[in-house]
């Protein structure tokens, strides 16, 4: 007997492909609202940040109502997306991406704030005094001693991803094999008498690969402060 059914596989397969798509479709957003965020100061930077993490305080389920109503295709956005471009974001598995994105950002921009606000800015100056222009810093000083804090950003990212229900469900339903992800997977088993055990199998899955993707982090964590160190 398989310990997967065929439509527990599709949800396993799309909810990696949501979280995934969801993580690094972000992470130059992130980046760089956490750079602006840790090295500059301007007026209503505090509301920035206060939008930025927004999500993290609002119940789910408003934020993919927001976003329904403003992507979906009777919406502002997505009705213009649609009719000018063909894309389209509500009841398709981009979508959930997009809600999964949403929710996560503030976890990641964080993380990467955090990180440069402990980076040694002496390291930047130096690169500066001797004739590396502000792109060139960036990438070769900023980014690397940034790079834990995108390593954790990206994960916590990942794993809200794998975890997010209530703005996925609302955006993009629950469509089996569209937008059926690992969350609304388990919320359908739910409903149907003797579902307990794949409500547990699908369980394990989650807590497995969430647990996974915390301890590649902090590998490679380690890894790169042992590669600064040597």
């Amino acid at each position: 007997m398989p310990w997967f059914s065929p439509e527990e596989w599709v949800a396993i397969r799309l909810s990696l492909k949501v979280a995934v798509a969801a993580s690094l479709a972000s992470l130059p957003l992130g980046i760089a609202l956490g750079w602006l965020l840790a090295r500059l100061r301007f007026p209503g930077k505090a509301l920035l940040d206060a939008l930025v993490h927004l999500p993290l305080v609002l119940p789910p389920v408003v934020m993919g109502y927001a976003l329904l109503v403003t992507l979906g295709t009777q919406g502002a956005v997505g009705a213009f997306l649609k009719e000018h471009f063909g894309i389209v974001f509500a009841f398709r598995w981009t979508g959930a991406a997009l809600a999964c994105a949403v929710m996560g950002f503030p976890l990641m921009v964080r993380a990467i704030r955090l990180s440069l606000e402990a980076a040694d800015r002496r390291l930047e100056q130096a690169a500066a005094t001797l004739g590396a222009g502000p792109w060139r810093v960036f990438f070769t000083i900023t980014l690397p001693l940034a790079w834990p804090g995108i390593v954790a950003g990206a994960v916590l990212a990942f794993a809200k991803a794998l975890g997010e229900f209530g703005a996925t469900i609302t955006f993009v339903s629950n469509i089996p094999g569209e937008t059926q992800t690992l969350s609304s997977a388990i919320y359908g088993l739910m409903q149907v008498p003797g579902g307990e055990a794949g409500i547990w199998r699908l369980a394990m899955v989650a807590v497995a690969i969430s647990l996974g993707a915390l301890l590649l982090s902090e590998w490679l964590v380690r890894r790169h402060q042992r590669g600064r160190e040597a």
